[in-house]
């Protein structure tokens, strides 16, 4: 483990050597091989079903999971999976889970997919990906995951084999009796052939693989891009991006004597890259409460407690979880505690004091996407952490802030807000997507990925997120395409125009509302068309939670709906009943160059108003009333 608290640490790192003179492991088994080997009794990850500070729990040695890792991989080629051939899984957390990550990668290509989309979305992936086999659930009480995977299986064609994990082998007494008797039913109408993963992987070998892994680099994943709606993109990862974003965390955050709790689910990979492969770089013990994470029974009231079962040293959270974490009190000794790291979306500032109140613990907010295989910077744990921010860039990372200028990119000065473009060694160049078509205008130069996202980097280096140049609303960390709610309103024979937008909220960062402007002597209310839209939504967590109807939405000269106009009447109205009760209000909402959207707040006590506005991730001023 190394130092990173500056800037000239991360500079230090690269002036030792390039990146290909690191030598780093070439393929996923090796570099797995590599810590079996330093650490072989070390406890390598944990699972409990149940979030219980004594539930029983399962843990895997680094040995072990290597021979799981091999038994899994030895099983994939027995069933015809070569290294181009597809292993898709649609599962919650587990160790099998983990297993088939690591195990598709290294006999094929590993496909992980959200089990909280739709069959049909999900279908879609498998076809998209040719996936050859699936590895999901058994029947299991609470969860509809083996139904919907059997309804999508039957939409691809190409999956030749289903392979079912039963969760029935975590529980014991009582609970086990009962679940063979209340496990629910599962028809299935596809024609791939059905197997039961423990009686298949126990009959592989575990000591070796039976198949040549090759030195060389390979794409060895695919992962669908954004959350739960629409027909997602699909990114190609290589050995080599995985290895990156592993050796990352172990020169520069863990060792083999840190605890990750990691409560994030391992189709993401947020919590497949740098927690998992950093844990297989530095040694470091991975935690699994639940087999979905936060949203697991009683997971946030039990927290505290697990951290002092497993004696956590580092917390993996979003910000969503943070301000269900601040409603429960500090129950237990979270003394092990040396920091949290936060992803996937802005944490407000209110919720990172608070945090650091109740915990003594400061978090450390990162920035990666899937199309980069994830990590590009993080604020340092032992260094300055300027909240808001996303930190520094990570070694080997280049950052460079573009504006398109008469058919031309041109970098962007300190504090000059352009498009987030990133090159490093998990950027397959030109070919970041499956779909070469969508690989077109990707990159800048041949190398720098276009984000999509807009930002800038300040004098000291640190890079700030303003916007997003792709539109998404991102509610909690998940992706939301605003084409599928307009899509889903325009579908209302009254409704003529629809602009979805996400408006700010404490708990969820966005969520999603939509401006619709009528037909011509049509009448509608705004009720009518949430349940119009809930109807026609096919993922609950993108139904607007607030449609108003406008005359007129504002639109630019060629038609297209002007959403600045949209997002400045959003949070207006959001704030204005925020702060309603401390005598303020939003004076107007202005487009700063280095902030993006400002509200320009009037009036109350200038304390009150900045404990609340901490709550929010919006930008704004402050003025007294005269």
């Amino acid at each position: 483990m190394g130092r990173f608290v500056s800037l000239e640490d991360r500079d230090r790192v690269e002036q030792e050597m390039s990146w290909a003179e690191r030598n780093a492991p070439a393929t996923l088994y090796s570099f797995l091989t590599q810590t079996r080997d330093r650490f072989p009794d070390r406890p390598a990850i944990s699972f409990q079903l149940l979030s219980g500070r004594h539930d029983p729990a399962r843990t895997l040695t680094w040995t072990d999971l290597h021979e799981r890792v091999t038994e899994a991989a030895n099983l994939f080629r027995s069933l015809g999976v070569g290294p181009q051939d597809t292993v898709s899984y649609v599962l919650p957390n587990c160790l099998e889970t983990a297993a088939t990550l690591l195990g598709g990668a290294v006999a094929g290509v590993v496909n992980p997919i959200n089990p909280l989309l739709e069959p049909e979305q999900i279908a879609g992936i498998l076809r998209d990906t040719k996936s050859k086999v699936v590895v999901t659930l058994r029947a299991f009480p609470k969860t509809d995951v083996a139904q919907k995977v059997a309804r999508a299986v039957a939409l691809a064609p190409d999956v030749e084999t289903v392979i079912e994990v039963d969760l029935k082998r975590y529980l014991t007494g009582l609970k086990a009796l009962i679940v063979p008797i209340i496990r629910p039913s599962n028809k299935v109408t596809h024609r791939a052939r059905v197997i039961n993963f423990e009686a298949s992987v126990s009959g592989q070998r575990h000591d070796r693989l039976t198949f040549e892994d090759p030195q060389r680099d390979r794409v060895a994943a695919l992962f669908h891009t954004g959350g739960t709606t629409g027909l997602p993109k699909v990114a190609q990862h290589k050995y080599s991006g995985m290895v990156y974003n592993g050796w990352l965390g172990g020169r520069l955050l863990f060792d083999e004597t840190d605890v990750l709790i990691c409560p994030l689910p391992l189709f993401h990979v947020f919590a497949a890259y740098p927690i998992l492969m950093s844990c297989i770089a530095s040694g470091a013990h991975m935690v699994l409460p639940t087999p979905a994470g936060y949203r697991g029974d009683g997971v946030f009231d039990n927290f505290w407690k697990l951290i002092e079962r497993w004696q956590v040293t580092f917390l993996i959270t979003v910000p969503t979880a943070i301000s269900a974490l601040m409603q429960r009190k500090v129950d237990a000794d979270v003394s092990s505690l040396r920091t949290a790291i936060s992803g996937s979306a802005p944490l407000p500032n209110e919720l990172y004091n608070r945090f650091k109140a109740a915990t003594g613990v400061e978090i450390a907010e990162g920035y990666g996407l899937t199309e980069a295989t994830c990590l590009v910077s993080c604020n340092p744990v032992d260094g300055i952490k300027k909240v808001g921010s996303v930190g520094l860039p990570l070694p080997y990372t280049k950052i460079r802030i573009l504006r398109r200028a008469d058919g031309a990119y041109q970098d962007c000065g300190v504090d000059e807000v352009g498009e987030i473009c990133v090159s490093n060694p998990g950027v397959f160049e030109g070919q970041t997507y499956t779909d070469a078509e969508k690989n077109r205008d990707l990159f800048v130069d041949g190398r720098f990925l276009r984000t999509g996202d807009l930002g800038r980097l300040d004098a000291d280096g640190y890079l700030w997120i303003t916007g997003r140049a792709k539109d998404l609303i991102i509610r909690g960390g998940h992706n939301i395409d605003p084409a599928e709610i307009e899509e889903a309103l325009l579908s209302h024979p009254a409704v003529a125009f629809a602009g979805a937008i996400g408006q700010p909220d404490i708990v969820a960062g966005e969520l999603p509302c939509a401006y619709v402007e009528l037909v011509a002597g049509q009448t509608a209310t705004p009720e009518e068309l949430i349940a119009h839209a809930r109807q026609n939504i096919s993922e609950r967590a993108a139904v607007p939670k607030y449609v108003e109807i406008l005359d007129e939405l504002p639109k630019t000269a060629v038609g297209k709906i002007f959403k600045p106009d949209l997002r400045k009447r959003a949070i207006t109205r959001v704030l204005d009943q925020a702060l309603a009760d401390l005598g303020c209000n939003v004076a107007e909402v202005i487009e700063d160059k280095k902030r993006g959207l400002v509200a320009r707040l009037a009036g109350g006590d200038k304390e009150a108003v900045r404990k609340k506005m901490g709550e929010f991730t919006v930008a704004w001023d402050w003025q007294a009333k005269s």
